[in-house]
Order: structure tokens, then sequence, then C-alpha cells
């Protein structure tokens, strides 16, 4: 019996061999070398944000480059170490790994990184987590304020409607009841004996709706209701002068949100490198559409005309839509980087949009607004412990922007 089971051991072992000799691939089994420190893999997360590994690179599935989930798996960590801090030295020296993959991938470069050995390893430790522990899909909530359209706080968006749509029912029936009311006091007063005359030209009085139409009160009111509703008209037109919420301009080439920062979850960040670091955004150069479209949809016209312009030297003239007046300052790096803000806060739903509208009123109130109601994230900041501390000596709340001097004149206009 021991002698049939070992026969069976080693016969499961030879095929076992045989497949991974004759697959010509390699397997390397080195997912328990993969740190599952929380800190390690809070270092991966932050490297692989700062570094837009995203913008290439899903864990679970391909995008511009392959899918990352199981990496350690396929190749030596070593190997991986090399590929990320120069591919193209790899590919140069013949390596069929590295050779297969540029093939692949329809021959797209990677940009070599100055990261250590510990660094790509605790970005390969956030890829395991994220492989491990997959994030729950977000379930879309039926039944309350956030799937009627509302915040969840008030009544939903429906059930308003029908309030709304029951309260009319009941005026109308009210009105009938009226109407049936009088109808029937009027029969009665004028079957009733021992009426005077003049009672009886009250009862007896017909309804004219012309004349109700020109008594002096019904003209009046009507003037009124013109006059207020003329006088609200010129007020919103004088309140909308240089606003230009809506705005949506066509570019000299096609650009759509929505596939790049929608689809392929391409980072803000990639393409508008200004936004962390200075006051303006920046309107991508010709060189970043390039990294990708010198091998990517070569064939499309609207890419035909970055060639031009690149062949030209001369930068495309894009049409800005989000522009606020000189005599208003706004950096981008103090909202962005040091506030956390999203993009979406300011220009919307921006991964949605196939054409790029401006989506909020960029008004001086619009902005004071956002400074009274926003908090500020103080949390491991030790800028503001002593702002913090004098703060909640004499106030319950959250600070927010303007306990720090958000609201003063001089913060935006100097």
């Amino acid at each position: 019996m021991v002698a049939k089971t070992t026969i069976v051991r080693y016969a499961t072992a030879f095929f076992l061999v045989c497949c991974f000799v004759f697959s010509g691939k390699q397997v390397f089994a080195q997912r328990d070398a993969v740190p599952t420190d929380p800190e390690i893999i809070s270092q991966g997360e932050q490297l692989f944000n700062e570094y837009q590994c995203n913008t290439c690179h899903k864990v679970d599935s391909k995008l511009v480059g392959p899918a990352l989930a199981g990496v350690y798996d396929r190749r030596d960590l070593e190997w991986i170490y090399s590929w990320v801090k120069n591919s193209q030295a790899l590919i140069a020296s013949g390596d069929p790994q590295a050779t297969a993959l540029y093939n692949e991938f329809n021959q797209l470069v990677m940009a070599p990184y100055d990261l250590e050995d510990e660094q790509i390893l605790s970005i390969l430790a956030y890829v395991r987590d994220v492989e491990e522990n997959p994030p729950m899909p977000e379930v879309a909530a039926t039944g309350d304020g956030a799937a009627a359209g509302g915040d969840g706080s008030g009544i939903p968006s429906s059930y308003l409607n029908i309030i709304v749509a029951a309260l009319v029912v009941v005026l109308i029936l009210i009105l009938v009841v009226l109407v049936i009311i009088i109808g029937v006091l009027k029969k009665y007063l004028q079957d009733k004996e021992g009426l005077d005359e003049a009672d009886k030209d009250v009862v007896n009085e017909k309804f004219s709706f012309s004349a109700f139409v020109k008594s002096p009160t019904v003209i009046g009111i009507i003037t009124f209701l013109v006059i207020a509703l003329a006088a609200k008209n010129v007020i919103d037109g004088l309140y909308t002068i240089g606003v230009q919420q809506g705005y949506q301009p066509e570019q000299p080439i096609a650009f759509s949100h929505k596939i790049h920062a929608g689809e392929y979850e391409i980072a803000c960040q990639y393409c508008h490198t200004g936004v962390e670091i200075g006051k303006s955004a920046n309107i991508p150069s010709v060189n970043i559409c390039m990294n990708c479209h010198s091998q990517i949809k070569t064939d499309s016209p609207e890419i035909q005309k970055l060639y031009a312009a690149q062949e030209s030297g001369k930068p495309i003239e894009w049409v800005r839509i989000h522009n606020l007046p000189d005599l208003a300052y706004f950096n981008h790096s103090q909202h962005v980087k040091v506030g956390g803000i999203e993009c979406q806060t300011c220009h919307g739903e921006i991964q949605e949009m196939e054409v790029v509208k401006q989506h909020a009123p960029l008004t001086m109130g619009w902005c004071i607004d956002c400074h009274r109601n926003t908090s500020l994230n103080t949390q491991g900041n030790g800028y503001y412990d002593k702002l913090v501390e004098l703060h909640n000596k004499t106030s319950g709340t959250p600070m927010n922007v303007e306990d720090i001097g958000g609201l003063e004149c001089a913060k935006c206009h100097y």
C-alpha cells in the first residue's frame, strides 16, 4: 500500500515537472516574500499614487500595461526591480521576458524610475493587499434619499413629488366641495320666503368672469406680479454678468475626459502636472500626449493633429474654459495638495464629460460659501496644532477655512 502511494506521488511530481518544462513558462512563487505589514502597504500605496502607476496599470485588469495582480508569482523579484528601474536597458540586453512583454504591449516604453528595491517591494505589498482584499463594490442605495436624488438628509424627491400631487388633489377636492356648498346654500336661500329685495339681489346675482377680470383688485394683483417677475429677471441677469457656468467650447482636438479619466482612470495629475506644485494646473504639452499616442490609435484623425503640432513645434491652441478675473488669486496646490480638495469639487464629474464644460459658477459668493462650510484636515500637520487647540477652547464645531482667515479680502485680492 505504501509502495503504491509512493509511486503515485512520484508520478504526479513527474507530470507537474513535465508540464512546467514543456510549457515554456517559468513560475516564481514569491508571494510570501512580499510584505503584509500595514505600514509598508501604506508606503507602497503612497508611492503607487505619487509615481502615478495607475495611469498605465490596474491591479485586477489590463490598462495601458499589464495587470499587476500576481506579478510576484510570474516574475522573479530581482527581474521586477531591474524592469522598474530601467526597462529599456533590460530589453536592450535581450532578456526574453522583457522582449516578450515589450512586444505584447505594442512596444510601449515604460519610463525608468529612480526607486530603491525596498520601495518597489512596498509597491508590490500594496498590489498584493489590493489583490487579496479587493475593495467592496459600491451598492446603489434604494428607497432612501440618496437613491432618489437627494443627499439622504431630507425627503426624497420622489416622495416630495407625491406629496405635492396629493396636496393639489386635496385643494381641488376642497374647491369642488365649496362650490357644492355654495350651490346648496344659494338654492336654499332662493326657496326661502321672507327675504327682502336686497337679499334677493345678492342671492340671485350671477357671476361675471369679465367683470371679475376687469376689477381693480385683480388688475392690481396681476400688475404687481408682472413687475415683480420682471424685476427678478433683471436682477438675476445682473448677477450672471461675467459668469460662464455651462460654457462648453469646441476644442481644436477632440479630447474625451470620459475615456481618459473615466474609462482608463488616468490620474488628473499625469496631464495637469502643476496642480499639486503650483498656482496653475497647466495644460498638457504635446510631449505628454505622445507618451501614449506615439503607439496608441496612431491612425486616428484627431491623433494626426497631435503629430502635426509636434512637427510644427507650435503649441496646440486649446480654448480656455475656467478663467478667473485677474483681480482674484487662486492657487491649485494650496487647495489640492494642502487642502486635499478633489478635482470634482470645482470641476464637476469631469470623468464623465465627453466635452468639458464649466461646472461651477466660480463667483466670489461661491468661493466664500465653500470657505465657510469646508472643514480643515489638520490630522498629522503640526502647523495646525496650536490653532486647533485655541479653536477648541472657544468653539464646539470643527475648524474650517473661515476660522483661519479664509474670508479675509487679502487672501484672494492683493
